[in-house]
This record gives C-alpha cells, structure tokens and sequence, in this order.
C-alpha cells in the first residue's frame, strides 16, 4: 500500500490505458518500447504497482550492491548475470513455476536508445513466454503525453519469427518502430 502512494505520488499526471482482457492472465511476460530513460523502468514498475500485478524484472547483478540491492529485491527485481544468458529461460521457467501469479517485465531493446534509432528486439522475452506458455503483454511508454499503453497480448506460436513480425505491426500502430534482430537470442 505505501509502496501505491509513493508511486502514485511521484507519478502524478500519469495516465496508463489498458486493452480489454490484455491483463486478465495470472502469468504473463510483459514487453515495454521505447526503452530511452532509466524511468522507464521504474515507470514500467510503477504501472504493474498500480494494477496490482505480482511484478519481476530482470535487472543486471552490477545494481546488487549495498544498499540498492535490498531496494531492488523489494520492488521485484532479479539479479541476472548476463554473461550467463544462456541459462536465463530455464531460471525464469522456475521461477514462474514456483508461483500461481508472476509477471516478468523485461525491456526487449537491452539497453536505451534515442527516439531516432530502431528499436532491436531481443528475443529472449519470446523464448521465456514460450517455455512457459504465457502470453506476451505489449506495453508502450508514451513519455511525451504521458501514457503508459498495455495494448495487445500475443500467445508464442511455433514460429518466433511469425510472432516478432505480429509484435513489429502492432507496435508500428502506436508510432514505435522496432527492428528485429534474429541472431541475438537474449
């Protein structure tokens, strides 16, 4: 609850639109463009505060020092240690396992880009929902108006690249224009 208030606060003149039934799924991998502050990560937190998702997001172990790391772990955080990506879809394959409601929040670009730039998408957000057969949430940062959009959701199919260019379409409606980049896996 103060957790709420704080960010309510902090976030005052924010607005956040939600697609019907984008959100009704107990488990799911929710994916945020553009990523071009450190605050659309905490926006991103914020937002899932707000409606009331049990929140996680992969965050780089390099942040898990003393004291910020107990601040993370309490906002959802999870250290990742990204020389080791290769064994992040099973982690979060047990980690989802563990729960009966989990959201992973993860920024699909990596690291910030400008407005100008493409956004590449990073795949491994895709090779988690899959193994775990979870929906993919779409949710876009607005930081000019100030709307956070949680817009559409895709279910993995058999075909990644089938559903990276669905997820390309959908996010081009809103203006957001990602490139697809198939040979890095995470």
């Amino acid at each position: 609850m103060l957790r709420r208030l704080l960010y309510r606060i902090v976030f005052y003149g924010w607005q956040y639109e939600i697609g019907q039934g984008v959100l009704d799924d107990p488990k799911q991998v929710i994916i945020g463009f553009p990523h071009t502050s450190p605050l659309d990560g905490v926006r991103a937190v914020t937002f899932s505060i707000l409606m009331r998702l049990d929140h996680h997001v992969l965050t780089k172990q390099e942040l898990f020092w003393f004291p910020l790391g107990y601040l993370l772990k309490w906002l959802g955080c999870i250290p990742v240690d990204r020389s080791q990506s290769q064994h992040i879809v099973q982690k979060m394959a047990d980690e989802f396992a563990k729960s009966e409601k989990f959201t992973l929040l993860i920024s699909p670009e990596g690291t910030r880009k400008n407005l100008d730039q493409p956004h590449p998408i990073h795949t491994g957000f895709w090779h988690i929902a899959k193994a775990v057969n979870v929906p993919i949430v779409l949710l876009c940062v607005d930081n000019r108006n100030k709307i956070g959009r949680a817009f559409a959701k895709v279910m993995p199919s058999d075909s990644m690249e089938d559903d990276l260019l669905k997820i390309q379409k959908l996010y081009a409606q809103y203006g957001v224009h990602v490139e697809l980049d198939h040979q890095r896996k995470y």
